[in-house]
């Protein structure tokens, strides 16, 4: 019974959407992940559990995606999709963030967030009166587009070196983890457990001939810079690895191992009983 969003737009009357008696998590207490690419969708969740009081948002503010769009089909089987409304978080606040200042900067404010310091400290992102919400037990949340955070946890860049874009970039690190799965799948089918595969692949070196299988593909071994990205350039390669045997339910776990948001999140939990009364 309680308003999960809501509509409105210039020529559409408010239209409000609410909570039904079914929910998977009715008796759980509720952490949301979010950072600077959770759009739309899971904007509107994190909106919800956070104007309702029904949990904690944990990570950095959402991207700000919230127009409602309409099609209109034609003859041809072609359409075309027009903006009639926004999404309204349940205390009235604007999910979509502003185009005010023209498209152009639009399009590049996640690089000014990173160029601001909001992605390492909140403290740099100033938030007017004016864009000030209350929640019923009276919490302060902030409109603006997107979704600010209860818990900040800022942005890890330890890791990063060139090394490592170029890793992801090109695809090498998913490219060797088959080909790593190929040439031992007898071996890595024989564990019963992603645990176990994950204990198993830490005793082969993988490190090594991820390097020479890079440098094979052209990726010349910067060895500052991988010790600088060895622990991420590992657990990435055991999750991909591990994925191929056990799916997501053992690709995640491992994954999360090195994500601080995840992390950050999980000590919340373990450390309080009631998240939904605080």
């Amino acid at each position: 019974g309680k308003m999960i969003v809501y509509t409105e737009g210039y020529a559409r009357p408010k239209a409000s959407y609410y909570a039904t008696s079914n929910g998977s998590c009715k008796d759980v207490d509720v952490i949301v992940l979010i950072d600077s690419w959770s759009a739309s969708a899971s904007e509107i969740v994190s909106g919800a559990i956070q104007d309702n009081d029904r949990g904690m948002i944990v990570g950095r503010r959402s991207f700000g995606k919230g127009l409602v769009q309409e099609p209109s089909f034609f003859r041809d089987g072609s359409q075309i999709r027009l903006t009639v409304a926004r999404y309204y978080t349940p205390t009235g606040r604007c999910i979509q963030k502003s185009y005010k200042n023209g498209t152009d900067a639009y399009y590049h404010e996640l690089s000014d967030r990173a160029e601001s310091g909001e992605m390492e400290n909140e403290s740099t992102k100033k938030m007017p009166d004016s864009l000030k919400f209350t929640t019923p037990k009276g919490k302060i949340v902030y409109g603006g587009g997107g979704i600010t955070p209860d818990v900040f946890v800022p942005i890890d860049t330890t890791a990063n070196t060139d090394y490592l874009f170029r890793s992801i970039r090109e695809g090498l690190i998913y490219r060797f983890s088959l080909q790593y799965t190929e040439q031992n799948r007898t071996k890595c089918e024989q564990m019963p457990g992603y645990k176990q595969l994950q204990a198993y692949l830490q005793t082969q070196n993988l490190l090594n001939q991820y390097v020479a299988f890079a440098a094979s593909k052209g990726l010349v071994a910067n060895w500052k810079e991988i010790g600088i990205s060895k622990k991420v350039i590992e657990t990435q390669v055991q999750a991909y690895i591990i994925r191929n045997f056990f799916d997501d339910k053992g690709f995640y776990p491992v994954l999360n191992q090195i994500d601080e948001t995840y992390l950050k999140a999980l000590h919340i939990a373990e450390s309080s009983e009631h998240l939904s009364k605080k």
